[in-house]
C-alpha cells in the first residue's frame, strides 16, 4: 500500500521485518515507534530520531506535527 497522494515516481518504502508499533493515549497524542520521518502536506519532511515519537492529535501544539503536551491544558 503506498502513502495518500503519492506519485508514481516517489520511491517505495522496503517492508519492515517487524511492524511498526502505533498507539493512541487516550485524550493525547499518537505515539509511533521511531525513527520516524514525517511527510507534511506542501511535501517537506520532518525526522525524530526518539524511540517513540508523539504525533498531535489535538492541533494545540507549537511544534506539530509533534506533541508538545498543549492538550493537558484544554479545558473540558
Amino acid at each position: 500500500m503506498s502513502a495518500p497522494n503519492a506519485s508514481p515516481d516517489e520511491p517505495r518504502a522496503e517492508p519492515r521485518a517487524e511492524p511498526t508499533r502505533v498507539w493512541l493515549e487516550p485524550g493525547g497524542p499518537v505515539l509511533v515507534e521511531g525513527p520516524v520521518e514525517f511527510v507534511r502536506e506542501d511535501g517537506t519532511t520532518v525526522r525524530s530520531d526518539r524511540p517513540v515519537v508523539a504525533l498531535c492529535t489535538c492541533r494545540r501544539s507549537r511544534i506539530a506535527p509533534f506533541c508538545d503536551t498543549s492538550h493537558r491544558r484544554r479545558k473540558k
